[in-house]
């Protein structure tokens, strides 16, 4: 390694490089933060630093009293954008497929009237819809959409289309917003992804528009130990 690397980074890459060619594999223990020092002849501080970063970054998880593990990485979307979960999922190497819960219509109540813009008992198309990673839940989409402007929603294949490729091949993407929280999901929606009622998940809330008309208006639970958002700016 390049000795002007500083010596956590060399130890972070070190570890990585494993990682990458399978050589400490899922659920693997690392070799010890002593171990570490004495093997890159640096403080033990030095191998901390570089086990945290790389627990922060979501590759390792330390266990009280056990050592550090390899996990596997969390799900990454971009914070500023609108990316098909169907995609995201292959890129990285993974199978995606999807549970159609609900695909119907129903009658705006006050909540979703407030955010949709429309009157109080207005029809909506609504869809919920599991989106998984191989054989594991890592998002429950609910979503309103607007029957005017996307007419045909309810006749797609959600199965070979998500609703976002369907939305944003239909209703071309000009205006988006976000907003995320830390929030412990209901029960059914803990249930549909096999989680503890106890643990927190990430809950996005994002209304999309259309040449200045709102598409739709979705609810997205994630569990928060197997997915992050992300987001750069460029200053």
């Amino acid at each position: 390694m390049a000795q002007n690397i500083p010596r956590y980074k060399q130890i972070k890459q070190h570890i990585l490089e494993r990682i990458r060619n399978n050589e400490y594999p899922l659920n693997h223990k690392i070799p010890t933060e002593n171990d570490l020092a004495n093997q890159f002849q640096v403080s033990r501080m030095t191998a901390h630093k570089a086990i945290r970063d790389l627990v922060q970054e979501g590759y390792l998880v330390r266990k009280a009293g056990l050592g550090s593990f390899v996990v596997e990485p969390k799900a990454e979307s971009p914070l500023t954008g609108v990316n098909n979960i169907a995609d995201e999922i292959t890129s990285r190497g993974h199978q995606y497929h999807c549970d159609i819960l609900k695909l119907e219509e129903i009658l705006a109540d006050d909540e979703i009237a407030l955010q949709m813009g429309m009157r109080l008992g207005v029809l909506v198309f609504h869809s919920l819809i599991i989106h998984y990673q191989d054989d594991t839940p890592i998002q429950v989409e609910e979503r309103f959409v607007n029957p005017l402007l996307a007419p045909s929603y309810l006749e797609n294949d959600f199965e070979s289309v998500t609703p976002n490729a369907f939305l944003v091949k239909h209703c071309p993407l000009s205006d988006l917003e976000h907003t995320v929280e830390a929030s412990f999901a209901p029960k059914q929606v803990c249930q549909w992804l096999a989680m503890e009622q106890t643990m927190p998940c990430l809950l996005v809330t994002r209304r999309t528009w259309s040449q200045q008309q709102l598409v739709s208006f979705a609810r997205l639970w994630h569990p928060a130990d197997k997915y992050k958002l992300r987001s750069a700016i460029k200053l």
